[in-house]
């Protein structure tokens, strides 16, 4: 009986998140633990079906850095990093487009799709849903050829919409098309931020595998629950957020300067981590806001 009236509380509490998020756009970067776990897999799906019953209309762009770094090991090529971002020769970004989207895509459709959803798999080059450009990282001043890895330069969002209006989850692999018909690899991240902007979503919800970020990244005490641009600039160039959290915290602040609600980073590793951000009252991870929602 009481396991009865705690699940009732909590689809109570949950009653007005529901209604305040109904027919609202939530863009996922699905990726890290969540994406090699095969239960938190089965829970991630879950939760996408659930969202998608509520009438949210829910968008993923998944990652699979891990899965790209495996089979260039069994390929024998070695993978070098800069600030997060993989750099990318043009074989390597050919690899990357069969893993993210032959293997990767299909699997998180058709997990989707046995806990009763609806979903499509998409990748950037499908009616040029990722119009691309050659990124060139800048790195102490010093602009760095990354080889063939991409910025957006635009986002169809009538495809994706016209998806969504039809009751499907678009389930979107970051590669990206040049003007010419290249292959660019995009980080998951920065195609979420830009794909969550483009869309002006109520939520963009980054899936990572830390509880949020940390004022010291060794004491789990110290988590920001919300922290604006000024003081994403200041650890960033304290060193505090470094590494492959920096394309996180640029996608966030991405979607939020083009009109996206809110950003979140939260911690995938939990399951039904996503449901507890957007359907309780105290949330989860860490928010990001603009100066002006302070």
């Amino acid at each position: 009986m009481f396991k009865s009236l705690d699940k009732i509380e909590t689809l109570i509490e949950a009653m007005p998140y529901i209604r305040k998020f109904q027919d609202k756009t939530i863009v996922i970067k699905y990726g890290g633990h969540a994406m090699t776990n095969d239960e938190l897999k089965k829970k991630f799906a879950q939760d996408m079906a659930f969202l998608q019953f509520s009438g949210l209309r829910p968008v993923i762009i998944h990652g699979g850095g891990p899965e790209i770094t495996d089979m260039l090991k069994k390929m024998d090529k070695q993978s070098d990093f800069v600030e997060g971002l993989r750099i990318t020769d043009q074989e390597t970004a050919q690899i990357a487009q069969m893993v993210l989207v032959g293997k990767i895509n299909a699997e998180i459709t058709g997990l989707i799709s046995l806990c009763g959803g609806s979903a499509v798999g998409l990748n950037g080059k499908d009616s040029k849903l990722l119009s691309a450009a050659k990124m060139l990282k800048k790195v102490q001043g010093k602009e760095i050829d990354i080889g063939f890895v991409g910025k957006v330069k635009s986002v169809n969002t009538r495809l994706i919409n016209s998806l969504l209006d039809a009751g499907y989850i678009p389930v979107i692999a970051p590669i990206g098309m040049g003007e010419n018909g290249e292959t660019f690899n995009i980080n998951a991240d920065t195609a979420a931020g830009e794909i969550a902007g483009a869309l002006k979503a109520e939520k963009l919800i980054m899936l990572t595998d830390v509880k949020g970020i940390f004022e010291d990244k060794n004491d789990p005490a110290t988590l920001i629950s919300a922290m604006d641009f000024a003081k994403v600039s200041e650890m960033t160039a304290a060193g505090t957020i470094e590494g492959g959290m920096i394309p996180k915290v640029n996608a966030c602040i991405s979607a939020l300067k083009n009109m996206t609600r809110s950003a979140h980073i939260i911690d995938g590793t939990i399951a039904h981590s996503i449901l507890m951000e957007i359907f309780t009252d105290k949330g989860f991870g860490t928010m990001i806001v603009s100066e002006n929602s302070k």
